[in-house]
């Protein structure tokens, strides 16, 4: 059985209201989507902007509700569960935001912003708090010295780090990593991306991969889902998607892909 199993969700979202206050003017954000993922695997969702990746990896998550589909993560059905119950899935399944200035709290500490999952979701105390959140800087390459600064200390790669670390706070089975690098640095994508990857093997994560850069994603995916409109357009493995892409949309997003000049092209 899938870690995660998503089967035909939809999602639409009102673009104004008539003279009457009612809400017109539907945009199909997700239509139909459906996918699976396994233990410790990535999958890529891919697009180009307004594709409804995004919303696939926040409905997941019940952080925006699907007007339709169902939704089981490790043998329970996510839709169905109450808030207490799904307080305690979500232990299991976290997320890693884009940018990482507006997903912590500019007026907490890095040592209070990584320890508040487990604030909210254990029994532990400060002393044990803090313990867990040094081991998991450490873990992202980041060191216990950052334990007293706050968010504004620190540069782009050195929050992304941060964020991930909180995302390990609960030993997630999945983490949705919607665009994690989109806002860093060119320097500094790859070294984030192996950290990625470099957790997922020594943890047994499984990712669901939210990115518009087909470049990144041969990197760290073992399969794709591609989406336009809303709609899956194409789905295989990365080697299918990269050698032998079926779907005329998806040979425009590989051909989009930058190329190295070589030094004797250049002037």
């Amino acid at each position: 059985m899938s870690l995660l199993e998503v089967s035909d969700i939809s999602k639409s979202f009102s673009t104004g209201r008539d003279i009457l206050g009612r809400r017109s003017g539907w945009t199909h954000a997700v239509q139909n989507v459906s996918f699976q993922l396994g233990t410790g695997e990535c999958l890529a969702v891919v697009g180009e902007s307004g594709a409804g990746k995004s919303t696939v990896g926040r409905i997941v998550l019940r952080l925006i509700e699907p007007d339709t589909g169902s939704i089981t993560f490790d043998g329970h059905d996510v839709r169905a569960a109450t808030p207490t119950r799904l307080r305690a899935l979500r232990r299991g399944m976290q997320m890693i935001f884009q940018d990482p200035h507006s997903s912590l709290d500019p007026r907490m500490s890095i040592l209070d912003a990584v320890a508040e999952p487990l604030v909210v979701h254990t029994d532990l105390d400060r002393k044990s708090r803090t313990a867990t959140v040094r081991a998991l800087l450490d873990k992202v390459g980041i060191g216990a010295r950052y334990l007293a600064r706050y968010p504004a200390e620190l540069s782009g790669g050195q929050l992304q780090r941060v964020a991930i670390a909180r995302a390990l706070t609960l030993q997630p089975k999945m983490i949705v990593c919607d665009e994690p690098v989109a806002a860093l640095d060119v320097s500094v994508r790859s070294q984030v991306l192996n950290l990625l990857r470099d957790l997922q093997d020594e943890l047994g994560l499984a990712y669901l991969f939210v990115c518009h850069d087909l470049a990144l994603i041969e990197v760290i995916a073992d399969r794709v889902l591609v989406m336009a409109g809303g709609r899956v357009v194409e789905s295989g493995t990365v080697e299918d998607i990269y050698h032998h892409p079926q779907e005329e949309y998806t040979q425009k997003l590989l051909a989009a892909i930058p190329v190295p000049v070589p030094r004797s092209a250049r002037r």
